[in-house]
């Protein structure tokens, strides 16, 4: 449903031919490679969620660059995940080196799902890197700061704040009004050369010249972890060939029908995992519903 000229809402028609069919004769890596770079000693489940999301997104391979005080514990939740154990328990510059000499060319970077606060010298250095690879990146939670934000206007990009973080990059109160928030997001992207993601009860997409609103999603969806699963996608579906807009929007709409089939199932009372667990069945019906046009 189109709000205007520029604006356009999330159906499930308009996700499924957004999204990048894999090629019957493709290898592995060749639908995309992400590296999760996050984590800390306090939280080694976020970088776990965002890398298993991006699984789901139909990427080929996933990296986790974590500590090493966690990377035992990730490795013990899942197979799936290519583990690089990082000396520090945060983000410094050294382990970012460190981590460039191990990890191969990918697709995308998600940098700050669980890193917790701590200085940005890190983050600026992968956000350069990926700019020198021309490599997407896309920033998330801890990372989400003016002078990380303001480093990926070079290359495609996508920052996915709340309306706490938004306030925070841009010393904005924003509006709950509608039209005010569309607005505001598009103004902003605009100014900062990235697309912006607003989460909220709707979602707001916005690259500054193109705006998309998504409406799914449950309040159940409150709970911890959530977020890193949106990132993930998000991710996911960028390092598969998607513009940063379009992934970002596909990343919301399926995640949040994820969220509402979790709750379908188990009333107000889901977890991240859940969320999860609905992905492919949610992404196996976007398929379909390709083929079927």
């Amino acid at each position: 449903m189109s709000i205007s000229e520029s604006t356009t809402e999330t159906s499930e028609k308009f996700i499924s031919k957004l999204l990048v069919r894999r090629s019957p004769n493709s290898h592995k890596g060749d639908n995309g490679t992400v590296a999760v770079v996050g984590g800390s000693a306090i939280y080694h489940g976020a970088p776990t969620l965002a890398g298993l999301a991006a699984l789901r997104a139909g990427v080929d391979l996933v990296y986790l660059g974590v500590p090493r005080v966690v990377s035992s514990s990730i490795r013990a939740i899942t197979p799936n995940l290519i583990v690089l154990p990082l000396p520090d328990s945060k983000l410094t510059v050294g382990c970012v080196n460190k981590l460039l000499k191990w990890l191969p060319k990918v697709g995308t970077i998600l940098i700050g799902p669980g890193a917790g606060r701590q200085r940005t010298d890190g983050m600026k250095r992968i956000v350069a890197e990926a700019a020198s690879m021309n490599t997407s990146i896309v920033i998330d939670a801890d990372a989400l700061m003016k002078d990380v934000v303001s480093r990926a206007n070079t290359l495609p990009s996508v920052i996915t704040p709340h309306a706490g973080e938004f306030q925070r990059l841009f010393g904005v109160d924003l509006n709950e009004d509608l039209a005010s928030l569309l607005q505001t997001v598009r103004k902003y992207s605009e100014l900062a050369g990235t697309t912006i993601l607003l989460k909220g009860s709707v979602d707001i997409i916005s690259n500054g010249k193109q705006t998309i609103i998504n409406r799914t999603g449950s309040p159940s969806m409150t709970v911890g972890g959530t977020g890193d699963v949106l990132a993930g996608l998000v991710s996911g579906f960028l390092a598969k060939g998607m513009s940063p807009l379009n992934a970002a929007a596909a990343g919301a709409y399926v995640n949040g029908i994820a969220g509402e089939r979790a709750t379908s199932r188990l009333g107000f009372h889901i977890t991240a995992t859940d969320v999860i667990e609905e992905l492919a069945q949610v992404l196996k019906r976007l398929d379909s519903f390709q083929d079927e046009e």
